[in-house]
């Protein structure tokens, strides 16, 4: 089936706003159902249910490379495979919660992997299927308040640490001054490519207001920032191409 008669038939869904748990700032959304790993999650509507990976699972994997989906029209019962997920250091399943006839796969995950794992609740949501047995399903299943304490002990058993996007570099500035480091972020923001994320580490304490500063200069968001004992976290993300800043004579 093409892209283009599967959108005719299976509309993209639309996901509302709605509250979140947020468990050592990786979020479960209230609306959804968790299965028994934490691993993955179901949104179940009338005629069909849309599923995807959880923050763990996202976090777990890292930056991603490369998805792969199972046929469509297919049956595949509850905790089959239904695709595959890849990095650099982590290949593993996407194991379906529900049991059903596999009917709809996300074109632009397949296309930009990273959406699954930037945006997994929203558009990077993995795929839809027909439930074919739905009453002994939906007992698996639990909602974000329901599996808090199991999703809390998977993040600590499986040392997960949840950020807003995975890093295409590093830089890890402990002990240097941040005006220092601005100078290399500035230096490495000129060899990168538009939508590549640096991930910063500093023990500056001045870091959370220099990095605003720079933001605002330079145009380029910080996407994520947070502090862990005396180390502070950023992320930033390139947008646009920014001619270098330029020193201004004295006069």
């Amino acid at each position: 089936m093409s892209e283009d008669s599967r959108k005719l038939r299976n509309p993209i869904p639309s996901f509302s706003a709605g509250t979140t748990t947020k468990i050592e700032e990786c979020e479960f959304p209230d609306e959804l159902l968790y299965d028994s790993e934490g691993l993955m999650w179901a949104r179940p509507s009338d005629d069909e249910v849309v599923v995807g990976v959880t923050a763990i699972h996202a976090a777990v994997a890292g930056k991603l490379t490369r998805l792969t989906a199972k046929p469509f029209g297919q049956e595949y019962s509850r905790g089959r495979a239904i695709g595959t997920i890849e990095s650099g250091r982590y290949f593993g399943l996407l194991k379906s919660p529900v049991s059903g006839v596999l009917i709809d796969v996300n074109n632009r995950v397949l296309r930009q992997p990273r959406l699954l794992s930037e945006a997994p609740y929203r558009e990077g949501w993995f795929a839809r299927l027909r439930p074919t047995q739905r009453p002994a399903d939906r007992e698996t299943l639990l909602s974000a308040a329901a599996a808090r304490g199991f999703l809390e002990a998977q993040i600590g058993a499986l040392h997960v640490r949840c950020f807003a996007a995975f890093p295409d570099y590093e830089m890890y500035e402990i002990g240097t001054e941040c005006a220092a480091v601005l100078v290399k972020l500035n230096e490495l923001f000129e060899k990168i490519e538009v939508g590549d994320v640096v991930h910063i580490v500093s023990d500056d304490w001045t870091a959370p207001i220099e990095m605003d500063r720079w933001s605002t200069e330079r145009g380029q968001p910080v996407v994520d920032s947070r502090r862990e004992g005396n180390l502070y976290h950023f992320l930033v993300r390139k947008v646009r191409h920014v001619d270098p800043p330029r020193l201004t004579p004295h006069s």
